[in-house]
């Protein structure tokens, strides 16, 4: 696993991360998603590997071993998917939890508490996907999952809200309060179920440059 250390966004393009490629950033919930619920989400995602790869495309997300994170690195593993699997951690935080061992780039960023990497896993995104397609897709979730899909619509990135998935990704899907109505209304937004999440994934990688991502 390769590590970088930065202190500012000038520094993510020199920092030897895949670049010129479509981006799939994975955020919601960590260590409070069921165990079954992760489970489930890493068959889910073994079916997207196969056209992951077809897309040379990378995955962005949080790099701990818990929730979605674990999903997706067990699903690249189990699949052989050799796609590059970017986590985005705070630094002074790495050391409470474990990093999933499945990702391939590891990226310490500046702060003091869980979130403060949100808009720095955005970024790092951007750097990597250039002009090409991006999306975020969002699964179960906490709070920060709410700031996640907000600065994937502010950074203009589509929105995939996977409905069934529990507590942020249902919130917003059901526009259960102003915060989530207004995320679910955006035109960038799709709310989908997991059997519809292949296609849509596969129309925003195959857009052309200056489209949609």
């Amino acid at each position: 696993m390769e590590t970088v250390r930065v202190v500012s966004g000038a520094e993510l393009g020199g920092a030897g991360l895949p670049s010129g490629r479509p981006v799939l950033v994975l955020v919601g919930g960590a260590d409070g998603m069921p165990a079954d619920d992760v489970d489930w989400l890493e068959r889910v995602l073994r079916d997207l590997v196969p056209l992951l790869e077809q897309h040379r495309a990378v995955v962005v997300d949080g790099g701990t071993d818990v929730g979605v994170m674990r999903a997706v690195g067990r699903a690249r593993a189990a699949a052989g998917g050799r796609f590059p699997l970017v986590g985005v951690i705070v630094e002074a935080l790495a050391g409470q939890a474990e990093t999933e061992p499945n990702h391939t780039h590891l990226v310490l960023v500046p702060g003091s508490a869980w979130g403060d990497e949100v808009a720095w896993l955005a970024e790092v995104a951007s750097v990597v996907a250039g002009p090409r397609p991006s999306l975020t897709v969002l699964a179960n979730g906490g709070a920060v999952a709410f700031d996640d899909a907000e600065q994937s619509l502010r950074l203009d990135r589509p929105l995939v809200v996977l409905r069934g998935t529990g507590r942020t990704a249902d919130a917003i899907a059901g526009g259960a309060d102003e915060r989530s109505a207004t995320l679910a209304g955006s035109p960038l937004t799709a709310v989908l179920d997991a059997e519809e999440l292949r296609a849509h994934v596969e129309g925003v990688f195959s857009a052309r440059p200056g489209g949609a991502g």
